[in-house]
């Protein structure tokens, strides 16, 4: 019986990338002209994989996401990985918006991503959740190079990543 080849399918973002990013984003932002003397907050929570803006007003989000987007670009971390959350009202007529970071594929979105796979009608091609990740298997590797450029046709809403390909 031939050998099963297989890759699996994740998400994610280099944490580290993300802590680099905000950082320049800071430091860009404090030297800007229009933002001397404003209100421009970028906060990182690395362990709960968020970034929390709070500014003076929707005008300065928005340039606050146009130089963060830049950095996190250039430093290879997917934009579609980065959910901005709806704007809130703080203290003293200010805005914060929490932009959280997704780590891990969904279940739905992993069952969508293996239903996909199932409908598309592989000769012997199986796709199992495992976890935050979906294991797809085929005895050959031409199916599975198919399988692969099937799935990046497709908006996940999320970047995939596909790895560990044995």
């Amino acid at each position: 019986m031939a050998k099963d080849e297989s890759f699996d399918i994740t998400t994610g973002c280099d944490l580290q990338e993300v802590d680099n990013a905000v950082n320049q984003a800071r430091k860009e932002i404090s030297t800007r002209f229009d933002f001397k003397g404003v209100l421009a907050d970028i906060e990182y929570d690395r362990q709960k994989a968020v970034i929390n803006v709070h500014t003076a007003d929707e005008y300065k989000l928005e340039a606050i996401w146009q130089v963060l987007s830049g950095r996190l670009i250039a430093r290879n971390v997917p934009l579609k990985n980065v959910k901005r959350g709806d704007e809130e009202k703080a203290g003293g007529g200010t805005l914060r918006q929490e932009m959280a970071l997704t780590q891990a594929i969904d279940t739905d979105t992993a069952k969508k991503i293996a239903k996909f796979i199932k409908d598309q009608k592989y000769k012997k091609v199986q796709a199992q959740v495992q976890g935050d990740a979906v294991r797809v298997s085929s005895p050959s590797r031409d199916e599975l190079q198919a399988v692969i450029n099937d799935l990046k046709g497709e908006d996940w809403g999320i970047e995939l990543k596909f790895g560990n390909y044995r």
